[in-house]
């Protein structure tokens, strides 16, 4: 079984966060600009939430607020859904599944070591199934 900590040694390693006092448009830019659906919240080392572009739309354009005179505090999911490296992608996707949710943060220790997004879980049991298919059909074919 694929394990997250797997997932991350195949990413960028780099973490893209905001503090919770930051403007949304902001965090907007940044997403924009690395080509990421969300960012994490961050007090200091502290991970203290998740804006997406699920929140902006829901939160910011259908309520008609001003995302640069909106705190990222005030429209950020602050329930945390949060996986260890060692769980299975397997688990991970009952997670986003279950949960309605496109990105899991990982953490350690309690520190925030990465972040992984239902794409990269998808990613990951496409290549595992190629995999295995390549392998059934050596075996079939006594190759």
């Amino acid at each position: 079984m694929i394990t997250v900590r797997q997932l991350l040694g195949a990413k960028s390693p780099e973490i893209h966060a905001v503090a919770p006092d930051a403007a949304v448009v902001q965090a907007i830019r940044l997403m924009a600009e690395k080509g990421i659906g969300a960012v994490l919240v961050m007090e200091g080392p502290r991970l203290v939430g998740i804006l997406s572009e699920r929140d902006y739309a829901r939160k910011i354009v259908l309520k008609d607020r001003s995302s640069a005179t909106t705190a990222v505090q005030e429209i950020m999911t602050s329930v945390l859904v949060t996986v260890a490296p060692a769980a299975t992608v397997e688990q991970c996707l009952e997670l986003v599944t279950n949960r309605r949710i496109r990105h899991l943060p990982v953490v350690e220790d309690g520190v925030v070591v990465g972040v992984i997004s239902i794409g990269d879980l998808v990613k990951a049991v496409i290549e595992q199934q190629r995999c295995e298919l390549g392998q059934l059909q050596q075996y079939i074919t006594g190759g």
